[in-house]
């Protein structure tokens, strides 16, 4: 279950309201949930219990998906996809594998995604945009003169902006949908300590680090 309550139909804004509509029909999401792709749709839910904050961020969707927007639609989802991976996050990256393939990017490209650097199915730019993606998730937007270089010999600066801005978007999301638990992102902490057999508790390295 996500960490924070959730609003259905009705207790948000109207924009909310034909969302719903469009993705569960005439279902309440939270007692009757599943989405066309597969998920819960809790992330919808939770972002109804502020209804302004659903409000903005469902208009965020709207601005990458305009057609007045100049990057080109596979750029645009190597960052959202490469985004979601980096972070963690189960929910963007496999949603972002469904859009990727709807603009056109080949199996063999949305597999390679977690290997990127070792494949050869990417274009120069293509690599170029997966190392900035990198850079603005990994690296927290300390990106070398040699990767901007590389957007730069072949993107404008309005491309370049607005990849940035979509990528760094997506990666708010995933980052937002792990810390909430929403949607595929409902999952345990797997970083924990195994206990040792019959309760032992002795660190191993102790063991082996002793001086005759």
């Amino acid at each position: 279950m996500p960490r924070l309550k959730q609003a259905g139909p009705g207790q948000g804004s109207e924009m909310a309201d034909a969302v719903f509509k469009m993705l569960f029909d005439d279902r309440n999401p939270i007692e009757d949930p599943g989405t066309a792709t597969g998920t819960p749709g809790n992330w919808w839910t939770v972002f109804n219990i502020v209804p302004d904050a659903f409000d903005h961020t469902t208009t965020g969707f709207q601005f990458y998906r305009s057609p007045n927007r100049k990057i080109d639609p596979k750029l645009r989802e190597l960052g959202q996809i490469r985004a979601g991976y980096t972070v963690g996050s189960q929910f963007v990256f496999s949603q972002h594998c469904k859009a990727s393939r709807d603009v056109g990017l080949t199996e063999a490209q949305i597999q390679a995604i977690p290997h990127w650097q070792t494949a050869d199915c990417y274009s120069a730019i293509e690599r170029a945009v997966l190392a900035y993606t990198d850079a603005l998730v990994l690296e927290r937007g300390r990106v070398s003169d040699g990767v901007f270089q590389a957007l730069k010999d072949h993107l404008t600066d309005e491309e370049i902006l607005e990849l940035t801005y979509i990528t760094c978007t997506y990666m708010m999301h995933a980052v937002m949908s792990c810390a909430l638990r929403l949607e595929y992102d409902d999952v345990d902490e797997r970083v924990v300590e195994i206990a040792a057999p019959d309760n032992g508790s002795q660190d191993v390295m102790s063991m082996v680090d002793t001086e005759e």
